[in-house]
């Protein structure tokens, strides 16, 4: 009998801890979900190159820029059909932060479109 991603344990850090709630929730892991990476800037100008830089970079990439919640804070929120592995999720996170930091920005985690 094999065992399906949902009774892995994961890591224990903040992604390892997200991907245990969802697979607890009853979120099959096993399959490609809308995950979005958000990214903030403190300058609207910024967000948008980075989306522009991706648009052409990675045409399969869904962004999409609009105001934060917080005053003069803007997000990049960057879409990807991928299936949310721990080491997935891991290196495309740490990609998102490289590329933000190039545009003055910061990654801000990541989430599965219900």
């Amino acid at each position: 009998m094999s065992a399906s991603t949902n009774e892995t344990s994961f890591p224990n850090d903040e992604t390892g801890q997200v991907l245990t709630e969802m697979a607890a929730a009853g979120i099959d892991l096993n399959k490609q979900h809308a995950v979005v990476f958000f990214q903030l800037f403190e300058n609207e100008a910024d967000a948008k190159a980075m989306a522009a830089h991706l648009g052409q970079e990675q045409p399969d990439l869904s962004v999409s820029v609009h105001p934060d919640e917080i005053p003069n804070v803007w997000d990049l929120d960057c879409t990807i059909a991928m299936t949310p592995s721990y080491q997935a999720i891991v290196e495309q996170e740490q990609a998102m932060e490289k590329l933000a930091a190039k545009f003055n920005g910061y990654n801000d985690g990541w989430g599965i479109e219900a």
